[in-house]
């Protein structure tokens, strides 16, 4: 229940290089870095309702631990795969449906804030937020 509330991004590590990694084009990778994005967890057991918003799209995903389900990134890759839960932090796997490769993504709340670390294709990158 620790990821209960809204988290706005406070700033980026390496997220350019990531997105660069993943097919992003310079002028995504541009907006992304700077996307202003907002999100909004709710748990309840098993079950995740979160709402992102940012500069270019605002979507509600829902989705159970350990329950694979599709999800779309800003830039239109479409993943499939799951959320589970290993101690206090959602470690996600994802497989881009375009070319196979996988996506990890864990998120943890280390102190005040909320850190989203992706990996992919041996690039990886943080995503830090603080509560809203």
């Amino acid at each position: 229940m620790a990821f209960n509330g809204t988290w706005k991004i406070d700033r980026n590590e390496n997220y350019e290089k990531f997105m660069e990694a993943m097919g992003v084009n310079m002028m995504k990778r541009k907006l992304g870095a700077h996307d202003n994005l907002k999100i909004t967890f709710q748990q309840d057991g098993k079950k995740f309702t979160l709402k992102e918003s940012s500069n270019f799209r605002t979507i509600d995903i829902e989705f159970t631990l350990g329950v694979d389900f599709e999800y779309s990134l800003a830039d239109g890759t479409e993943l499939t795969g799951s959320w589970n839960m290993e101690g206090n932090k959602l470690v996600g796997t994802f497989t881009r449906k375009d070319n196979g490769k996988v996506l990890k993504a864990n998120r943890e709340i280390i102190g005040d804030e909320l850190v989203q670390t992706y990996l992919y294709e041996g690039v990886e990158a943080k995503r830090i937020f603080k509560r809203a």
